[in-house]
């Protein structure tokens, strides 16, 4: 996770250059810097792929998800060829029968997604937390020995003890 940021940060800064030259400009290519996010594959994937599908959608950018020229709903959905896409498997295990692993993507967007999902995923990714269950949160913790989930709002108490600080 961490090592994809800085080369995500590398790869942006040189195409930012590159671009800037070819067209003569001098502004950001794009709002706001990379933002990554860990995510418990076996749970959240479709929800987050659904998320990124209905992005253009929520944006009035589409009526659609399948209309957004950049989109991979398209392959997911009714299996245009696309060489850059290489279906996850996750995707792949919503059947093995090509026909009803379309079908089954498509279903999974008859069901809009709800508040809570839509917040975990706005506020993982806005924080670079981890987005899964508790259980792989207290993993990855464990694994990183760093915090993964968002802390108290607010400075922390401190409590003073015969002449020892506390903090909570």
């Amino acid at each position: 996770m961490f090592g994809s940021k800085k080369m995500m940060q590398s790869v942006g800064a040189k195409y930012v250059r590159y671009i800037n030259k070819v067209y003569k400009r001098t502004d950001t290519l794009w709002e706001g810097r990379y933002k990554a996010s860990l995510v418990d594959t076996n749970n959240y994937f479709l929800v987050c792929m659904c998320y990124i599908e209905l992005n253009p959608v929520r944006a009035n950018m589409t009526e659609v998800p399948g209309e957004y020229k950049w989109s991979s709903y398209q392959t997911n959905a009714y299996g245009d060829n696309v060489g850059c896409i290489t279906p996850h498997p996750v995707y792949m295990a919503l059947s093995e029968v090509k026909e009803e692993r379309l079908y089954n993507y498509r279903e999974l967007f008859s069901n809009a997604l709800d508040y809570e999902q839509l917040h975990d995923i706005r506020e993982s990714l806005n924080q670079e937390l981890v987005l899964g269950s508790g259980r792989f949160k207290e993993k990855i913790e464990i694994m990183i020995n760093r915090r993964v989930v968002p802390g108290k709002v607010g400075r922390p108490y401190v409590k003073e003890t015969q002449g020892f600080y506390y903090v909570y």
